[in-house]
């Protein structure tokens, strides 16, 4: 029988329904686990399942029963996954089932901010309108999403799924080749020219050393400054101090950003602290969190122990 443990089941909605594992097992969660209480709880365990509880060499080290990690997200950088092959732990994590919320996540974010949508907001309740004495008024500029130019850095289920609802869009889709690479595979443009011509760039990439503040300063000098930034991937794939900065020296026009460098992000963030900018748009790491989405993701976390379980491990990393 195995022993299956949950580090952080408040990370899924209460009202989600993970449905039982349909195999002989004990089944113990807790809502959140400090890194003073994983090794106590993981004594026993043959199964963890964790979203961000860090699993590292130094706690895997002191875990000899486990046999399986089951990620309840897709990222997987909260594991060692050197000690993991090195150990024969499985490691599987969840894939695909956010490819309609983080793609209309990301839709939303890029209408909102090429048609200043929070800037009007704001203007209205400071009493702009008021006082123009006017049907309408323009202080802010609107582009057109048609016709413009969408920068992918990514070129997976998600990055694929955000070009598919941009052409719907009207609008032209670049692929961007990663970063220093001396030639382009097929269906890709050199990164430097794609962060050139994007209209719009949204960031689709795993984290990883050679992702990690993938865009900063120089980044930001290269793109239009009518142009808006979008990171829905992982927080540390952008310099957040470079991004604030873009915003206030107009190189470029606007960001959205629903991932952090620490989440959650405390008032020390440079993103939290500038907030109030009208061309600005922050949510709480939430781009993935559609019911359907967060249900997907419930079902596969199951059926990935019970494949594992079955002797038929799947989604491994």
């Amino acid at each position: 029988m195995e022993t299956i443990v949950f580090l952080d089941r408040s990370t899924i909605p209460e009202h989600i329904t993970i449905p039982q594992p349909n195999v002989d097992c004990q089944w113990q969660e807790y809502a959140t686990t400090t890194p003073e209480q994983v090794i106590k709880r993981l004594q026993g365990a043959s199964i963890v399942i964790t979203n961000k509880v860090i699993l590292d060499a130094q706690v895997l080290s002191q875990c000899p029963q486990l046999k399986m990690i089951a990620v309840a997200a897709t990222g997987t950088n909260n594991i060692d996954l050197a000690y993991c092959r090195q150990h024969q732990i499985t490691v599987s994590n969840i894939q695909g089932y956010a490819t309609n919320s983080v793609p209309e996540h990301v839709v939303a974010m890029m209408f909102a901010l090429k048609r200043n949508l929070v800037g009007y907001h704001q203007d209205i309740q400071a009493g702009v309108w008021q006082q123009q004495k006017q049907f309408c008024f323009f202080s802010h500029p609107i582009s057109d999403i048609a016709g413009s130019t969408l920068g992918i850095i990514g070129k997976g289920s998600l990055g694929n799924a955000v070009a598919t609802l941009a052409k719907a869009l009207g609008m032209t889709v670049m692929f961007a080749e990663r970063k220093g690479a001396k030639q382009c595979r097929e269906g890709y443009s050199p990164f430097e020219l794609v962060l050139k011509q994007a209209d719009v760039l949204t960031l689709h990439c795993p984290l990883a050393e050679q992702t990690h503040h993938l865009i900063g300063r120089e980044e930001f000098k290269l793109m239009k400054n009518t142009s808006v930034l979008i990171n829905a991937g992982r927080g540390g794939l952008v310099d957040e101090v470079a991004l604030v900065d873009a915003l206030h020296n107009q190189q470029i026009a606007g960001a959205g950003v629903d991932v952090f460098t620490q989440e959650p992000a405390d008032d020390n963030n440079p993103l939290i602290a500038n907030a109030h900018l009208p061309n600005l748009i922050l949510t709480p790491h939430v781009a993935w969190g559609s019911d359907s989405a967060i249900q997907t993701l419930a079902n596969q976390l199951i059926n990935n122990i019970e494949q594992f379980i079955a002797g038929k491990p799947q989604n491994q990393v």
